[in-house]
């Protein structure tokens, strides 16, 4: 393996980069496509996004639960084919063409020719193609952006064409009229799912209206409320609710006479009407007030302004006749204007009386329907045309647009005599989420499947489907299943893939073309493209005869969600190809997109499968929230109010921005506040650590080397299984573990499980396995052990690279390039690789006694901060209280030594007697216990309180005690452990704490021995500072000397004595006095330290010196070799010098520490011997002169 640079040197981002041209140079993608090309298909299909945007952060996170999922997938044995698909057609193009050209009414663009307009939308489709996939690849996505899919394809559009045809054939598709929300800036009907996207507060008209009562005594009016004055010219009938009382009452000013419900009467007006007025109508300036709901003065001024005359029923009133306010429909009178009834009026506001334009309300539309007021089929006039302006059948106000019109009819109602009353309202209005203007209510001629009638079907499939997270599906998309209305597919515009329906002129004749042969055949016209500037002009022979003229394709095109529900058969041009592919893999297998997509594509999926085949489109569904800024507002580019993807990518890592989304409540369907930092936190706690866990492995894999070991080569698996090491086998089994619940948790598609449990576990790896384990990684153990260490370290860092594969791939992907170099894999990726399979037994007990042995530290840790005693201060026992004893068994045994040296403790004392060192009370829990017992809670209590210790554990043993004959669970009784200080013993001697599980008590008593310990480890720890701050790596040799900087310096000669082990074992190698310093030894550095504390009244001051090993010889021995020649022996020392020293060690290594000298000019040939006649550093020599 290569050297590897410290964490704060290793950039992320540029490694990534790195990757993307790795990746691309071997083909990795493709290369993983066709290893897995004879595995089971796994379908995954990929909603279309338009490209008339860039991508932003709820594309890349839909994108990258789609990449986790299907490069899983393929690690598991699939062929997973990915192509990206775009969405080509609908309001988005044509509404940007729109701007370019300024493109305001439909017949401009009948005027510059269909053929134009469409070629302009075709020229901008792919304009941002480039930039998506820069953004999409830069995430490590891997998808086929070359062998792409587009709505707008001659074989896509063909296969939407053969649904349309296929639903057509079984009876579920009609034409009628529907009453839909409506852009008149686009010039067309919106869904529902789009006319929900822009609600604004808007100020609006409210005008309270009179309709006279024919034949009335009293010559009374019907009062209606309307915000939507310009709806007015197209009433045709009032609507009462049918349960409400009405009441017939005259203003005692004015005379007037009208008809309101009685729970409305507060909302006429109570002001006296101006002298001179006709008819007694209200100055409407006088009551312009702005009100939310329906104005009105206070109920007790209208009380006096109004007498009762009459109280009725609103069933009484259904079939009187009145007059309209305009006589534009005057045709249908012998239907129209008289009163119906229907529930959904209300009283919450306005008159409780409605006025019902048919054209531009749905409930007007279906009231006047059932009332007969209008009939079923096309015959509605629509008096307002595509662009929203009146047409020549509302003479006053031709080609005005309604909105505008509004002043202008109050006006005129205002001349008429007919104002009650007028003022403004505030309340939320919906607006075109393309054009911004508002929308209005308008009926429109639309082909419609009857989804209604496949409701049940629907609601069947939903439930063979598999959600995550399931509310989704259960609460938000069943619900919108169950109120599912018949849906209009067709939209009168010109960029989209056009009805394929031909209609004579008598329109007794349809045909439905399924095929471009099939409409080849009948028109004996070659066709190259279905838009409609190229198919417009085909016609078709009538079957009925010459004499019946031709058949003409009907103007309308496809809602673009019909095209993308049709994403599942268009895209691999079903049927005409690909027929086995398809039907061996229907439903597919996984989809996923964000919560706003349940009424949209997840909606169009559903219908569209249940009516083609009565199945399912998909099996498996992840269902994300919505990513808003940190402020919690929407992602705005005008409010700037979110970083650019690129530059977080470029700044911190695409892994860091994928495991930042999957690792929050958004992959949940909740909301997530992108926020900047919490990328950086990914990269702080997870990227480091995890990167210096691998590194710490090379630099002792290289150590190795450097040592003149043989290089570093992994043991295999099964030797590693059989390791004594209670870490090795804890983090064996704990990455089984892993590896399990991985794999359950994926084939579950619940990714906001894996990764918590995926970090968890590197924490546990860096933070236990290799923090425990430095000695034996770092060889101090022997090279045997060492070698071991390493490989299970190795070997969990592989196969958590693995799992972590499908969500870290570039990270993932550099370890391994770097690991597969001392392996003999073949795959050149780690995504070629097959992910990990549970092998061998998981052991749960030593996983349980390493995660208490956590418990312990932690606990240990708390109570040396509560008694201000840091980590570097030794204490000299612990207490481990705990009533398993398998548990106590491994903490005394295989795992105390670690234990001991993480807490500073000299000895550790296990205790299976948990009364010996606490006390047992037992608490009643009120909060579960109160609403149970209710009057009896007081004696009870006093029952539980006063348990004796041996009831206590047999009621903790037994699971159950009855108190006053109520039978008390575990969970009704809280048990606690008081600390109970030993007889004998001082308070602040000796503390502990616990968890309700473990009880941990420290000896806090000190004493010389223990201080000397301390002051050890102080100084190993300025060593170790001094080493990092003189740039040195861990790999690298030195020689630490120390000299006393005190007068006595008896206190350090005792301190480095008692604790010489200790020291060497800390820093690799022994504490050299600096008197032994040679003069040829190359310093590295000096640094003094002083006030370092030993005890109350004693400080030490010292100095260290760092020094490249340097050679020690021994002088009368290298003499004698020469037979006392002290000049030849000068020369051997100073050839010696001069050799490199890495080098000089592994000579005298590969001599089995003997080398001979015969190079030295006029010099004889010697042979030397190691530590005969040179030490090889200065330890080396201490260390002998030492022993002997």
């Amino acid at each position: 393996m290569e050297e590897v640079c410290e964490g704060k040197d290793f950039s992320f981002p540029k490694q990534e980069e790195k990757i993307l041209h790795y990746w691309s140079q071997i083909k990795a993608f493709e290369t993983q496509l066709s290893l897995t090309e004879h595995m089971p298909e796994y379908v995954f299909y990929d909603g279309p996004p338009f490209a008339t945007g860039l991508p932003h952060y709820g594309h890349i996170l839909a994108g990258t639960i789609k990449d986790i999922i299907t490069r899983y997938q393929s690690m598991t044995g699939h062929h997973v084919t990915r192509r990206f698909g775009w969405d080509c057609h609908g309001l988005p193009v044509e509404n940007e063409i729109d701007k370019k050209l300024d493109i305001r009414r439909r017949e401009q663009v009948l005027e510059m020719g269909i053929d134009k307009y469409n070629e302009e939308c075709r020229s901008i489709v792919t304009r941002f193609v480039e930039e998506w996939e820069k953004v999409i690849t830069r995430t490590g996505r891997w998808i086929d952006f070359r062998n792409d899919y587009k709505t707008m394809d001659l074989k896509f559009m063909e296969s939407v064409w053969w649904v349309f045809a296929q639903i057509y054939d079984k009876g579920l598709v009609y034409k009628g009229f529907k009453v839909m929300p409506y852009s008149t800036g686009c010039k067309t009907p919106l869904s529902n799912f789009e006319a929900n996207q822009d609600y604004k507060d808007v100020p609006d008209p409210e005008v309270m209206v009179a309709f006279p009562i024919i034949d009335d005594p009293q010559e009374a009016s019907f009062v209606a409320w309307t915000t939507t004055p310009w709806t007015l010219p197209s009433h045709l009938a009032l609507c009462v609710n049918a349960n409400f009382t009405y009441l017939k009452v005259r203003n005692k000013y004015s005379k007037k006479v009208y008809v309101v419900a009685e729970s409305r009467l507060s909302a006429l007006p109570n002001d006296k009407p101006k002298e001179n007025v006709p008819n007694g109508s209200v100055d409407s300036k006088k009551l312009n007030s702005k009100t939310k709901g329906s104005s009105g003065g206070k109920k007790e001024a209208v009380d006096t302004s109004y007498e009762v005359l009459e109280k009725m029923t609103g069933a009484s009133l259904v079939g009187k006749k009145y007059e309209p306010p305009f006589d534009y429909f005057k045709e249908f009178s012998d239907v129209a204007f008289r009163v119906v009834a229907d529930n959904y009026v209300t009283d919450d506001s306005g008159t409780g009386i409605v006025h019902c334009a048919p054209a531009f309300g749905e409930d007007d539309y279906r009231v006047c329907l059932e009332n007969k007021v209008i009939s079923k089929g096309e015959t509605l006039i629509v008096a307002v045309d595509e662009d929203g302006c009146f047409t020549e059948k509302i003479t006053d106000f031709s080609k005005c647009y309604v909105k505008n019109a509004d002043k202008e009819i109050i006006e005129a109602l205002k001349r008429k005599g007919r104002l009650v009353k007028s003022g403004t309202i505030m309340h939320s209005y919906p607006h075109c989420p393309r054009s911004k203007t508002p929308l209005i209510q308008r009926a429109v001629p639309s082909w419609f499947i009857r989804v209604e009638q496949l409701k049940e079907k629907l609601l069947e499939n939903n439930k063979q489907t598999y959600w995550v997270p399931d509310f989704v599906k259960e609460k938000r998309f069943h619900n919108w299943l169950e109120n599912a209305r018949d849906w209009a597919v067709s939209r009168s515009r010109f960029w989209g893939t056009p009805l394929p329906v031909w209609i004579s002129e008598d329109g007794g004749e349809i045909v439905v073309m399924d095929s471009i042969e099939k409409l080849e055949k009948l028109s004996g016209v070659k066709v190259f493209d279905l838009h409609r500037h190229n198919i417009d002009h085909i016609t078709i022979p009538s079957s009925r005869g010459p004499q019946f003229g031709v058949l003409r394709r009907i103007d309308d095109v496809f809602d673009c969600w019909f095209e993308s529900g049709s994403m599942p058969y268009a895209y691999i041009h079903y049927p005409f190809e690909n027929v086995e592919l398809f039907e061996k893999n229907f439903p597919g297998n996984f989809v996923a997109e964000g919560l706003d997509q349940t009424r949209g594509w997840f909606y169009t999926l559903m219908v569209l499968s249940t009516a083609l085949f009565g199945k399912p489109a998909f099996k498996n569904l992840i269902c994300n929230g919505l990513v808003l800024a940190e402020d919690g507002k929407k992602m705005s580019k005008s409010l700037k109010n979110y970083p650019p993807p690129i530059e977080v990518i470029d700044q911190y890592g695409a892994d860091a921005v994928r495991l930042y989304l999957i690792n929050s409540p958004v992959v949940r369907a909740e909301p997530l506040r992108f926020k900047k930092e919490g990328v950086y936190g990914v990269v702080k706690d997870v990227f480091l650590p995890w990167y210096n866990a691998y590194r710490f492995l090379v630099q002792n894999a290289k150590r190795l080397e450097i040592e003149g070991f043989a290089p570093f080569v992994p043991i295999d698996q099964a030797t590693l299984q059989k390791s004594s090491n209670v870490l090795d086998q804890w983090i064996y089994s704990a990455t089984q573990s892993l590896v399990y619940f991985v794999r359950q948790e994926m084939n579950g598609y619940r990714l906001y499980t894996v990764v918590p449990y995926l970090l968890k576990f590197l924490d546990n790896l860096t933070n236990i396995y290799v923090r425990c384990n430095r000695k034996r990684l770092k060889g101090r153990t022997g090279e045997e052990d060492c070698r071991v260490a390493l490989s299970t370290l190795y070997n969990v860092l592989l196969v958590s690279c693995k799992a972590m594969a499908p969500l870290t791939p570039f990270f993932t992907e550099v370890l391994f390039q770097n690991m597969r170099k001392v392996s003999n894999t073949a795959e050149e990726s780690i995504h070629h690789c097959s992910f990990p399979e549970a092998e061998g037994k998981r052991d749960e007990r030593i996983e349980q006694s390493v995660a208490r042995m956590m418990t312990i530290i932690d606990l240990a840790r708390n109570i040396r901060e509560r008694h201000n005693k840091p980590l570097k201060t030794p204490l000299r026992e612990m207490v481990i209280v705990h009533p398993d004893v398998d548990f106590l068994d491994d903490i005394a045994g295989k795992l105390k030594e670690y234990v001991l040296e993480e807490l500073n403790v000299r000895s550790l004392v296990p205790c299976s007697d948990t009364l010996k060192y606490a006390s047992l009370r037992a608490e009643p829990d009120f909060s579960v216990l109160g609403k149970r017992l209710g009057k009896y809670m007081g004696i009870v209590a006093k029952e539980v309180k006063a348990m004796s210790q041996e009831s206590i554990l047999a009621f903790e043993k037994s699971g159950e005690v009855t108190l006053s004959g109520h039978c008390l669970k575990l969970t009704d009784i809280k048990v606690v452990r008081d600390f109970k200080c030993p007889d004998g013993t001082a308070v602040d001697d000796m503390d502990a704490t616990g968890d309700g599980d473990v009880l941990v008590i420290l000896d806090l008593h000190s004493d010389e021995s223990l201080a000397d310990a301390g002051v050890a480890r102080e100084i190993v720890n300025r060593i170790q500072k001094f080493r990092k701050k003189s740039a040195l790596e861990p790999t690298d040799s030195v020689e630490v000397y120390f000299d006393s900087l005190d007068k006595d310096k008896a206190v350090s000669q005792r301190i480095l004595q008692s604790q010489e082990q200790y020291i060497r074992d800390a820093i690799g190698s022994p504490l050299l006095p600096s008197s032994l310093m040679p003069s040829h030894a190359v310093p590295v550095g000096e640094e003094s330290f002083h006030g370092i504390s030993v005890s109350f009244d004693t400080e030490l001051s010292f100095a260290i010196k760092l020094a490249r090993p340097a050679l020690v010889f021994n002088s009368d021995a290298i003499v004698a070799l020469y037979s006392g020649n002290s000049e030849f022996a000068r020369c051997l020392q100073t050839y010696l010098l001069s050799r490199d020293h890495a080098n000089l060690k592994t000579e005298f290594q590969h001599g089995n520490g003997k080398i001979t000298v015969d190079c030295i000019e006029n010099v004889p040939a010697v042979s030397l011997v190691l530590r005969k006649h040179v030490y090889l550093t200065v330890g080396e020599f201490f260390c002998r002169t030492n022993s002997e």
